[in-house]
C-alpha cells in the first residue's frame, strides 16, 4: 500500500498535536511524523508492524491483548479459589441437545430437565469470547508483534494459559494450542495407563466437525493424564480441572452408543488414575463401571456376531454401530481387552471378585480375538476370531495355539493377567476340605505348569534391553506378572510347606533380575501395576526376613535377603515419585528393613 505522507514546509515537518504520536514513539520519546499505517521512525527501525494509533476511534491490539489477559487472569483465580468467587455462567435451556452433540436419534435429546447440570468446571464456556478474542486464543502468535510479544505476553504465562485449556470440548471452537501440546505429552505414554488406540486418528479427530471428534470424556481424561505425567511440573496443578472436567462429561457420553468405546476407554482411564494415587474405592468404581459398559457392549463378543444372530433383539439398544473399518473395530478389541486387563490385574490389589464373567455360558464367554498391534489393523492383518472361547482356550490349549496374534505384546499381556488373577483366585479357595477331595491338588499342578509354560513361550530376559521401547516396557510388566502368579500361588502356604517357600523365593528372585533391566528413564513409562507385583516379591523376601532371624539356635545370615529388599526398595522408590500407592509400599518395606 502507498503511504501519503504529510507534506513539509521548507523549515521541517510541522509539529503533531499532542497525543497524535504513535504509541511506540511515544514510550520512546521519539519525534513521530504521524504518518499512518507506520510511522517514518517505525519504518526506519523496521517495526512498521508494532506502529499503532490511539486516536479514541477503536481498541488498540494492545489494548485488545491486555484485556483478553485480564479475563484470563480471572478466571484462573476464580478457578484456583472457587470458594471465594461466584463463576459467571451462561445458563442453557435443560430441555436443549446435549452441549457436546446433536446427534440425530432420540437419545440424543434430554427428557426431563433433571438430567442437565452443569457445574463452573463443565461450563461450555468459561468466559465469554468476543470474535478478537477467540481469535487470540485460538492462536497467540497471530496477533502478536514484536511490541505486543515483549510487553504483554510476559504477563500471560504458560500456567495462566494451562489454567484455562480444554474449553475446547465444551464448546464449538478448534482445540487451542495446549490441548495439542497435552496430547503429545500422553501419546508415549498410553501404554501406561492400557490404552492402545490409533494415535494418527486421535490426533487428526481434534480438528473435525464437533460431532465427529472423540468425545470430551476420553479428551479430557488424556488431559488429565498428561498432567498426572507432568508431576511435580506446572501443568500438575491442573488435574483437579481435568479430573472434573472427565467426570463431569460421562452422563453425557453414556446417552450416545457411537460414543460407548471412548467412554469405555475413560472409565479405565480414570481407574488406573484413582488406583495408583491410592483412592482404592474410586479406581475400583470405575473398574468395575468399565467393565459392566463392556459386557452391555458386548465387546466380549467381538468376533460373534454370527451368533449372536440367533439371540432374540428386542432389548438392542446397546448394540454399538458396525466398525467403520478394520482400524475401528481393533479399537474396539483392544477396549475389550484393556478393561480386561483392569478388572483382572486390579481386583487381586484390591482383594475382590473380578467383575467380568468368563464361564462356558454363551452371554458370559469371552469370545473376543486376541488384540493386536494397531499397526496390524491398519495394515489390514485382522484376526476375525472363530467365536471360540479365547482366555479358557487358553489354559487349555497353551502353546498349541496356532494364530500369530496370541504372541503379539497386548495378548501376551492380557494371558499374564489372567495367570495373575487366576493364581491368586485359586490359592484363596484352599481350605482343609479340599484336600478331601484331592481336586484342589490337580488345580493347583495344572495352573502351576501354565504359568511355566507360559513363561517359556517369553522373550528371554537378556533379550528384552534389545526390544523397541513400547516391547520393552510391556515385557517387563509381562514378565514381572508372570512371576507374581508363582508368588500369589504359593505364598499362603509358604510357612508351613518348604517346597512352596523355595518356589515362591525363586520366583521373587526372578523379579529381581527383571528389575535390573530397567534404566532411570524406562520409570517414566511403567504401568503401575508392577507396583504391586514388587510388592508381592516383597512380602516372600520379608517372610523369609523374619523365618531366618527367629531361627533356633542361631538366627541365619539375611545378609542376600536383606540386599533383595534394598534392591526392590530402590525401584519402588523410584516408581513411587510418580504414583502414590507405590510409594506406600516401599514406605512398608523400608520400615521391614529398619527393625519396625
Amino acid at each position: 500500500m502507498a503511504e501519503e505522507r504529510k507534506p513539509t514546509t521548507s523549515t521541517g515537518p510541522s509539529p503533531l498535536q499532542r497525543g497524535k504520536a504513535c504509541l511506540r514513539c511515544r514510550k520512546r520519546k521519539m519525534r513521530c511524523d504521524g504518518v499512518k499505517p507506520a510511522c517514518a521512525q517505525c519504518v526506519r527501525a523496521k517495526k512498521a508492524d508494532a506502529c499503532e494509533y490511539d486516536d479514541g476511534k477503536g481498541k488498540t491490539r494492545t489494548q485488545i491483548m491486555r484485556e483478553h489477559i485480564a479475563r484470563l487472569e480471572a478466571r484462573v483465580r476464580e478457578l484456583e479459589n472457587p470458594e471465594q468467587s461466584a463463576p459467571s455462567m451462561t445458563l442453557f435451556d435443560p430441555h436443549a441437545l446435549s452441549p457436546y452433540y446433536s446427534e440425530s436419534s432420540s437419545s440424543s435429546s434430554y427428557d426431563s430437565p433433571g438430567k442437565l447440570s452443569y457445574s463452573a468446571s463443565a461450563s461450555p464456556t468459561p468466559f465469554p469470547l468476543g470474535e478478537q478474542d477467540a481469535r487470540n486464543m485460538m492462536s497467540p502468535l497471530s496477533v502478536s508483534t514484536p511490541e505486543v510479544d515483549a510487553s504483554v505476553w510476559e504477563s500471560l504465562n504458560f500456567a495462566n494459559l494451562a489454567s484455562v485449556s480444554g474449553v475446547s470440548s465444551f464448546n464449538n471452537m478448534e482445540a487451542p494450542p495446549l490441548d495439542h501440546i497435552l496430547l503429545e505429552i500422553f501419546v508415549p505414554h498410553r501404554h501406561q495407563c492400557g490404552l492402545d488406540i490409533h494415535v494418527g486418528r486421535l490426533r487428526d479427530s481434534m480438528n473435525l466437525p464437533l460431532e465427529e471428534q472423540r468425545h470430551p470424556v476420553l479428551m479430557n481424561a488424556i488431559f488429565l493424564w498428561a498432567c498426572y505425567l507432568s508431576r511435580p511440573g506446572t501443568l500438575s496443578q491442573y488435574e483437579q480441572l481435568y479430573l472434573s472436567r472427565t467426570t463431569a462429561a460421562i452422563g453425557d457420553a453414556m446417552q450416545y452408543p457411537s460414543k460407548a468405546v471412548d467412554l469405555i476407554q475413560a472409565c479405565c482411564m480414570l481407574s488406573v488414575y484413582y488406583l495408583s494415587n491410592g483412592r482404592l474405592l474410586e479406581g475400583s468404581y470405575y473398574s468395575a463401571a468399565a467393565s459392566t459398559l463392556a459386557l452391555q457392549c458386548r465387546l466380549h463378543h467381538i468376533g460373534s456376531e454370527a451368533q449372536s444372530m440367533n439371540v432374540d433383539t428386542w432389548d438392542a439398544s446397546f448394540d454399538l454401530p458396525p466398525p467403520k473399518d478394520n482400524v475401528e473395530r481393533g479399537e474396539r478389541i483392544s477396549a475389550f481387552w484393556q478393561v480386561y486387563n483392569l478388572d483382572r490385574c486390579w481386583s487381586v490389589v484390591l482383594r475382590r471378585p473380578a467383575t467380568l464373567p468368563d464361564s462356558d455360558h454363551p452371554m458370559a464367554s469371552i469370545t473376543t480375538p486376541w488384540p493386536q498391534r494397531i499397526s496390524d489393523y491398519e495394515n489390514g492383518e485382522l484376526d476375525a476370531g472363530s467365536g471360540s472361547p479365547t482366555i479358557r482356550a487358553f489354559f487349555v490349549q497353551q502353546g498349541q495355539s496356532t494364530s500369530l496374534s496370541s504372541f503379539s505384546p497386548a495378548a501376551l499381556r492380557v494371558k499374564a493377567s489372567a495367570l495373575f488373577e487366576g493364581a491368586n483366585r485359586l490359592s484363596s479357595s484352599w481350605s482343609p476340605r479340599s484336600l478331601a477331595t484331592g481336586s484342589f491338588s490337580e488345580n493347583f499342578s495344572a495352573f502351576e505348569h501354565s504359568i511355566i509354560r507360559f513363561t517359556t513361550t517369553l522373550l528371554p530376559l537378556h533379550q528384552v534391553g534389545g526390544a523397541i521401547p513400547d516391547d520393552k516396557y510391556a515385557l517387563i510388566v509381562i514378565h514381572s506378572l508372570a512371576h507374581a502368579s508363582m508368588i500369589r500361588l504359593h505364598t499362603p502356604f509358604m510357612r508351613d510347606d518348604a517346597v512352596s517357600r523355595e518356589k515362591a523365593l525363586r520366583a521373587a528372585r526372578s523379579m529381581i533380575h527383571v528389575t535390573k533391566l530397567i534404566t532411570d528413564a524406562d520409570f517414566e513409562f511403567l504401568d503401575p501395576v508392577i507396583g504391586p507385583c514388587w510388592a508381592s516379591a516383597a512380602k516372600v523376601f520379608e517372610t523369609e526376613l523374619t523365618r531366618l532371624q527367629t531361627s533356633w539356635p542361631d538366627p541365619l545370615n539375611t545378609m542376600e535377603v536383606r540386599g533383595d529388599l534394598e534392591t526392590l526398595l530402590y525401584v519402588m522408590t523410584k516408581l513411587g515419585a510418580k504414583f502414590p500407592l507405590v510409594a506406600y509400599h516401599s514406605a512398608k518395606v523400608q520400615s521391614c528393613l529398619d527393625g519396625e
